[in-house]
């Protein structure tokens, strides 16, 4: 895998434990991948972190809008100008001012929105509800569609396996764990 001096930080935030993940290269600009921070002490925890480590927010990726997912979009909107990808077409999309390409890939299911951001050159994946260590996103809410979902899974399936899993609540597993442990993936 290629040396990238990318970083990246999960914060776990409101009553539900919803992953925000704050990514960011050598030139401090920063992405965010959902807008989970609810309360004012956790905004001001984000805050905080991107003050310390002089980071420059330059954009706000979401990976589907549920309630947990999009809480703290306007704050972040209006904190930082940034304006939300939510609904991005299925494909590369590179971000001006950050070194990584995300390629987005659509996983719907969990929801009809759902998309995955996928950074080929680290092997990283940002599932959103999709993918969790050992499960799924929830189908019985609106917009869900097990059938669908299963379908997405079978599309994630073809990552390779060392791809490391982010996901919108627990904690980051690969490709190749879930193939061999999530009965959702087998």
């Amino acid at each position: 895998m290629p040396v990238s001096s990318m970083q990246q930080k999960v914060f776990y935030f409101n009553p539900y434990r919803e992953c925000t993940y704050l990514l960011w290269d050598a030139s401090r600009r920063a992405v965010i991948i959902d807008a989970g921070m609810y309360e004012p002490r956790e905004q001001q925890r984000f805050a905080d972190f991107i003050a310390r480590e002089q980071l420059q927010p330059v954009a706000l990726l979401i990976t589907h809008t549920h309630p947990d997912h999009i809480c703290g979009q306007e704050w972040l909107e209006e904190t930082y100008g940034l304006r939300a990808v939510i609904y991005p077409e299925e494909g590369t999309l590179r971000l001006p001012d950050f070194e990584e390409t995300f390629h987005v890939l659509r996983t719907p299911g969990h929801k009809e929105d759902c998309v995955c951001y996928y950074i080929a050159a680290q092997g990283l994946l940002y599932s959103g509800d999709t993918l969790f260590e050992g499960s799924i996103g929830r189908t019985d809410l609106p917009g869900g569609d097990y059938d669908r979902l299963m379908q997405s899974l079978q599309e994630l399936a073809q990552l390779p396996p060392e791809t490391q899993v982010f996901p919108g609540h627990g904690y980051p597993t690969t490709i190749a764990h879930e193939l061999a442990h999530n009965p959702y993936m087998q």
